[in-house]
């Protein structure tokens, strides 16, 4: 037969299917039966089934090249899904509402009284050094005290299996319509294991992305009309852009197709002339969003927005300014945070982090940068990351001088041993790779977590990058009900 748990190498590691002594952990032992049961030639059928899907289903993301050209690739998937117990999901639910909760806390009181900077919870200094304060939003507050509507925490588990937050995503998250295209495409897949076992839907997240959405209308009584605000075709994102306003039945709308009256109010031109706006899901960073307020030389905004925002004529998601948060040296600070306004301790601890504006810290770090990993504060995507032990003697070299002349930007964490999930490889034969997750949270009247979430893969042997424009792929992530199996 094609997989033998029994001679699985997980190297060691926690692997989120297979146990110690190729033995499945309960809520993935449906699944390992199931494929252990096929052949060779069954499991490369599905395989090429679910290819085909993402082909026929016009799945892809954007990869820039040196020159600054973009290339539509097919999205990169693998069969073997990821699974975690609803058991296990419900605390997790927990621990990312009760992070996002502090964190929309935080954001409204540093554009506020920034009354934890007073008490001397989070540095003075590290809010006037922040690259993603700002000063256009102060004093400003949004509908239901919300800034950070959609919030994309990335998740990884250890060695030994506990579960940590890697980072905040809180300015434009992005990943939730491959978490629902994946989906799609296993049920093609494998159509009978949806019928076998209880795997809790994601199918609801654009609903329940609309109704938040809709719940920011400063217009009553009426029929909200909600944008989703792209920068365009040549976005990275824009099949995401596309997809979640198709599934909520949204327009999709450039900065270039609206307007803000003398009224202060925003209105979209249409065929039937202009419609005004009361929601803009916006999909663009800050500094582009109005070139009144922030660049003046954007095109990609719409001029006066800022205004219309601040005179609550329209709700704008994610609110400008949140990226306040998204920030990695403020995620070293989220546990104090969450304490400081909730009076808990994290449910989810944050991996530990060392703050290289710290002299002590910062020594240790430069002594030791063969063993850690360096992440800029506001980078995405793997892009300027050195990982000390894939690292050369230049690459530490060259981070010892970026974080000596500006310990601002930068964080270090010890290397992981992230958690492992079976996956097929290009020769057919299964091996574990690293995986993170990313679910997603809404912040809304009655907050909502995915069941679930994009799960991102390092498809080269023994790399940790999961992100795909370094070479990573996808898994679906099913959330399985035991006990109503």
């Amino acid at each position: 037969m094609a997989i033998d748990w029994k001679t699985y190498d997980s190297r060691a590691t926690w692997d989120e299917l297979i146990g110690p002594g190729g033995r499945p952990r309960a809520a993935a032992r449906r699944l390992c039966a199931y494929l252990k049961s096929l052949s060779d030639e069954e499991l490369r059928e599905r395989k090429d089934a679910a290819i085909l899907a993402i082909l026929v289903m016009g799945i892809t993301f954007t990869v820039y090249d040196e020159e600054g050209g973009s290339i539509d690739r097919a999205w990169p998937f693998d069969i073997i899904p990821r699974i975690i117990s609803a058991k296990e999901w419900q605390r997790t639910r927990e621990g990312l509402v009760q992070r996002v909760t502090a964190l929309n806390l935080f954001i409204g009181d540093l554009y506020g009284r920034q009354q934890i900077v007073r008490d001397g919870v989070f540095p003075a200094e590290m809010l006037h050094e922040s690259k993603n304060f700002r000063p256009q939003c102060v004093g400003i507050k949004p509908p239901q005290g919300t800034w950070a509507h959609i919030c994309g925490s990335d998740l990884v588990r250890d060695a030994s299996g506990t579960l940590f937050v890697l980072e905040d995503n809180l300015r434009v998250p992005s990943g939730v319509s491959y978490m629902l295209e994946n989906r799609q495409v296993m049920k093609r897949t494998f159509p009978e294991l949806f019928h076998e076992q209880a795997i809790l839907p994601v199918d609801d997240y654009p609903a329940q992305l609309f109704d938040m959405l809709s719940a920011l209308s400063p217009r009553d009584g009426e029929e909200p009309v909600v944008v989703v605000m792209t920068p365009g075709i040549y976005n990275s994102a824009y099949f995401e852009h596309s997809y979640l306003a198709q599934q909520m039945g949204c327009q999709l709308a450039e900065g270039r197709d609206m307007i803000v009256g003398d009224d202060d109010c925003v209105y979209m031109r249409t065929i039937a002339g202009l419609e005004r706006v009361d929601v803009i899901y916006r999909r663009i960073d800050d500094l582009f969003l109005d070139p009144e307020a922030f660049d003046p030389d954007s095109t990609l905004g719409v001029r006066g927005l800022m205004r219309a925002w601040r005179k609550g004529n329209v709700a704008l998601a994610n609110a400008p300014g949140a990226g306040v948060a998204d920030d990695k040296v403020v995620y070293s600070f989220v546990p104090d945070i969450i304490r400081y306004y909730l009076d808990q301790d994290p449910i989810i601890e944050n991996v530990p982090t060392f703050r290289l504006t710290d002299p002590v810290e910062r020594e240790h770090v430069l002594a030791n940068l063969h063993e850690l990993v360096v992440k800029p504060a506001n980078e995405s995507g793997g892009y300027g990351m050195l990982i000390g032990p894939h690292s050369t003697k230049k690459q530490r070299e060259e981070f010892a001088q970026l974080i000596t002349k500006n310990p601002r930007n930068y964080i270090a964490q010890p290397t992981l041993a992230l958690s492992t999930t079976p996956t097929l490889v290009e020769s057919g034969d299964c091996e574990p790779r690293h995986i993170d997750l990313r679910p997603f949270v809404l912040s809304g009247p009655d907050p909502y977590v995915t069941m679930g979430g994009l799960t991102r893969v390092a498809l080269k042997a023994g790399s940790l990058v999961v992100n795909s424009s370094q070479g990573g792929g996808s898994k679906d992530t099913w959330i399985v009900d035991t006990e109503a199996g």
